[in-house]
């Protein structure tokens, strides 16, 4: 078969002024092939006629039409799931190895004849006319800090004409969240787009437990920057579809971002912060032409930042604890009984009683969760030893693992007095210090000595200084001894065969 290398070779030498016979066997092929595509002067591709016909027998054409007519009724069906309909109707007819050749079918007649399909329409976008923001989990990076697990959110943050992006660290999709993040990334633009937006927000709405308390918070916010906002339509991702691109853009570059950095374990969340931080200037570091068109028009900021913060009335309980956000927190049992404001922030709760701050507590994630401070019920605890059994929320009452290991190592020795000298640590940790209580335990621990309440007492009214911790040194390896364990072994492999 002639190539269009070959004519094209053929038609070279011809205009270079060859004798006929000399470009046709210059272009591998016999005058009359060469005097055909001479007189056509076309290049064989051009000329070949279509395969339009079957190479064999179409083994479904017995079965299309009603392929067909199922087909027209539920065009959704998947291939697959109508090839094993049929075939069970047909027993022994086809066989696995067709499926695809049934898949083809199936496909060519989608294109043809099948119901018209979604698409999209590619928009203009303007500079600080819109942005859009959504949350997205960072799970599957598997971060790390002081080599625990960090489950955690980005709230991520993208102009559409320059795709300029921030993102804040997060762990709920919570109104606070979602006000400290866009204000966060407005401020760190240094300016305001005309637009905002973003999704339904339905996860955010179900934490803040009312719907209208969070569309007047969230308009309360839009308002204050002077921003409009919007909203996607329920299911319709790709409305939002610059963030939604952007999230996995943004895991990717990030992925191979700690990979680069040889380690995805920090030694704290702030030190994880700012490495972000570094991670996003790098990224918009190639848009900082497209940045400047957008920072000519945008609005300005106002003068201060909106307060996201909640607040909530809640009465202390009979237990010493206030329920806050689908939460129970312990405060002093000094509050019992009295009704107590809460300010709500995205990672904090403060409590306050009399126009004064009482109490600080990390807020926590989640729902019916418990956070318990042993100060502040320890007073009547101590008097109180035997409630300390069933406790409700007595896996709170463990300050450190050493406590938990004295409280085990006390039951094991004394079942009928563990109570009552556990109570007796803790009461001795609240008083005088937690850090103290937990470095005698160590020592008694260490030692192999009984936990003894006043045992524990002398060692930290004595305030002598603890031998450090035990340090447990690993020599490295050597890799190249097993270079020659393997060399060995393949000698020895050798003399046997």
């Amino acid at each position: 078969m002639v190539t269009d290398r070959q004519v094209r070779l053929l038609m070279e030498q011809d205009a270079k002024g060859e004798r006929p016979e000399t470009s046709a066997a210059k272009a591998g092929m016999d005058g009359k092939t060469a005097r055909k595509y001479r007189r056509l002067g076309k290049l064989p591709s051009q000329v070949r006629a279509p395969h339009l016909w079957r190479t064999r027998e179409d083994p479904f054409t017995e079965i299309w039409e009603e392929a067909r007519g199922i087909l027209a009724i539920l065009p959704g069906v998947e291939a697959k799931t109508l090839f094993q309909h049929l075939r069970r109707e047909r027993p022994g007819r086809y066989q696995d190895g067709q499926l695809r050749t049934f898949q083809r079918r199936v496909k060519e007649w989608r294109a043809l004849e099948g119901p018209p399909q979604e698409i999209f329409f590619p928009q203009v976008h303007y500079p600080g006319d819109l942005s859009e923001s959504d949350f997205t989990s960072m799970n599957s990076l598997g971060v790390t800090i002081d080599r625990q697990g960090f489950p955690h959110l980005v709230y991520h943050f993208v102009l559409t004409y320059s795709n300029w992006e921030t993102g804040s660290i997060c762990f709920s999709e919570s109104f606070e969240s979602l006000s400290q993040g866009l204000q966060e990334a407005l401020w760190k633009l240094g300016g305001v787009p005309k637009r905002h937006r973003s999704d339904r927000l339905s996860a955010a709405v179900h934490n803040a437990c009312k719907r209208e308390e969070f569309t007047a918070r969230y308009q309360g916010l839009l308002k204050h920057y002077r921003i409009e906002g919007e909203k996607i339509r329920a299911g319709e991702a790709h409305e939002n579809g610059d963030v939604e691109q952007r999230h996995y853009r943004l895991k990717r570059a990030l992925d191979q971002a700690l990979l680069l950095r040889g380690s995805r374990d920090f030694g704290s969340r702030e030190e994880y912060a700012a490495f972000l931080e570094r991670f996003f200037d790098d990224l918009n570091a190639g848009r900082k032409v497209r940045l400047e068109e957008e920072l000519v028009v945008l609005g300005r900021l106002p003068e201060r930042r909106f307060d996201d913060h909640r607040w909530v009335r809640a009465r202390v309980g009979l237990a010493s604890t206030v329920r806050v956000a689908n939460n129970s927190y312990s405060v002093s049992s000094r509050l019992r009984g009295e009704t107590v404001d809460v300010k709500i922030g995205a990672e904090e709760l403060e409590v306050w009683y009399g126009r004064k701050r009482v109490e600080r507590i990390p807020r926590l994630r989640g729902q019916d969760g418990h956070r318990i401070d042993y100060r502040h019920i320890i007073d009547w605890l101590v008097r109180k030893p035997g409630a300390f059994e069933n406790y409700r929320w007595k896996e709170d009452l463990f300050p450190t693992t050493r406590f938990r290991m004295a409280y085990d190592s006390l039951r094991q020795a004394n079942p009928l007095q563990a109570n009552r000298e556990y109570v007796g640590l803790l009461y001795l940790a609240a008083k005088e210090s937690e850090a103290a209580v937990n470095e005698a335990l160590r020592r008694l621990l260490d030692e192999e000595s009984p936990i003894v309440l006043e045992a524990v007492r002398r060692i930290v009214e004595s305030g002598q200084k603890l031998a450090p911790h035990r340090e447990v040194h690993v020599e490295s390896v050597d890799l190249a001894r097993y270079d020659e364990l393997l060399g060995i072994r393949e000698e020895a492999d050798g003399l046997q065969s």
